[in-house]
């Protein structure tokens, strides 16, 4: 019986078979690089606001404390988002002609908060919690990144799982002093590690159950 295929079809097929092969490699890196992208996670992209507050100006500049508008960072599931009172207790008397606060001065007026875009939003099916995070030696720059330098705020990292994952795998390479939570610019030390390990012990952290499904998914 003669042959139905060439011969040279054997090779044609190994090449059909490492490219199909190529292809889909390829497309599986674009998607990962997709969904890590800017594009998707938003990293670096400023939201438009109704007022444009800048964390650059009242907290690189002023010098203002975190907690001073997100009150109950330390005792709340949320950091909150502070009220109009707030902003107001300065803006009475600074800047208080001011157009670009036009709005402030009308949702006070009006006892109507203003409705501000959130930056960092996590999906519903992920449970977190500040005050547990900032007790536990968490600093806002970890997750926040440079917020006093920035003059419209914008997410600085991912919050995606690998990301979060990053830190409760290996805690001691990012827990601080609780003195030290909330400054800004911190430059880890060069025993690092093993004072984190002494914090693991301090905190009381159970580093075994860090990367439970359930720590977050709840």
């Amino acid at each position: 019986m003669s042959q139905i295929f060439h011969p040279s079809m054997n090779t044609i097929v190994r090449i059909a078979i490492l490219a199909v092969v190529f292809i889909l490699a390829e497309l599986a890196g674009l998607a990962y690089l997709f969904v890590q992208s800017p594009y998707v996670t938003e990293v670096g992209i400023p939201k438009e606001q109704p007022v444009p507050y800048s964390h650059q100006r009242h907290v690189g500049g002023l010098g203002l404390d975190c907690r001073y508008c997100h009150t109950f960072v330390e005792e709340s599931n949320f950091a909150g988002i502070p009220p109009t009172e707030t902003c107001m207790g300065c803006h009475n008397q600074i800047s208080k002609d001011d157009p670009v606060l036009e709005l402030v001065r009308a949702s006070a007026q009006n006892n109507q908060p203003l409705e501000w875009v959130r930056v960092h939003n996590l999906a519903d099916f992920v449970y977190f919690n500040h005050r547990i995070h900032v007790k536990k030696g968490v600093g806002c720059e970890t997750c926040h990144g440079r917020i006093d330098q920035m003059p419209l705020t914008a997410k600085a990292e991912s919050l995606q799982m690998d990301w979060c994952l990053e830190c409760h795998r290996a805690p001691e390479r990012f827990l601080r002093p609780l003195d030290q939570v909330f400054t800004m610019g911190r430059q880890p030390p060069s025993d690092q590690v093993a004072l984190g390990r002494q914090l693991i012990t301090d905190y009381g952290i159970k580093v075994e159950q860090l990367t439970d499904c359930s720590i977050c998914h709840r």
